[in-house]
């Protein structure tokens, strides 16, 4: 009695692989990589940045780039190329520095959520202003002021740009 099995070879794309091709086509270009993903059955999504938003044509540029440099043979996978969405959590220090002066919405540790002004990044450190009443010798009620808020960027839940439409 014989029996024979047969194995589907299914191959994971490597992160790094990915990570790596990213790095090389934004090279001398002033995007900067947000994060790369990829699921278990191969589906990867790039993101990318810039001081002054994403263009398409470059979305589709690092898309061939990418393709050229996989296999698809060995391979079968889904490609995603796109811009870190406005209005959803900051995943690297440069998206904080591109929006210093802008509002922001902050939800800490402890889970306060605050809105301000995103005045200053130093490191792991960012500071935001915000409007709070504040009990100021000499007057009888609260004033408001804007106190300043440090935070570091690996304890609070997320921190996102706030789109406002004034």
């Amino acid at each position: 009695m014989s029996s024979s099995f047969y194995f589907n070879k299914v191959f994971m794309i490597d992160k790094n692989v990915v990570k790596k091709l990213v790095e090389e086509w934004l090279q001398d270009k002033e995007y900067f990589l947000v994060s790369v993903e990829i699921s278990p059955d191969n589906r990867i999504v790039v993101e990318i940045d810039h001081a002054d938003g994403v263009w398409i044509e470059d979305c589709v540029a690092l898309s061939k780039y990418i393709e050229d440099h996989l296999n698809r043979d060995e391979e079968d996978y889904e490609l995603e190329v796109g811009s870190a969405g406005l209005g959803q959590p900051f995943k690297v220090p440069q998206q904080y520095i591109n929006f210093i002066g802008k509002e922001v919405e902050v939800l800490d540790a402890d889970g306060k959520k605050v809105k301000g002004i995103l005045k200053a990044v130093e490191g792991n450190d960012f500071t935001v202003g915000v409007e709070e009443k504040v009990k100021v010798e000499g007057k009888k009620r609260p004033v408001k002021q804007e106190v300043d808020h440090v935070y570091q960027m690996d304890k609070v839940k997320y921190t996102k740009y706030i789109i406002s439409f004034n």
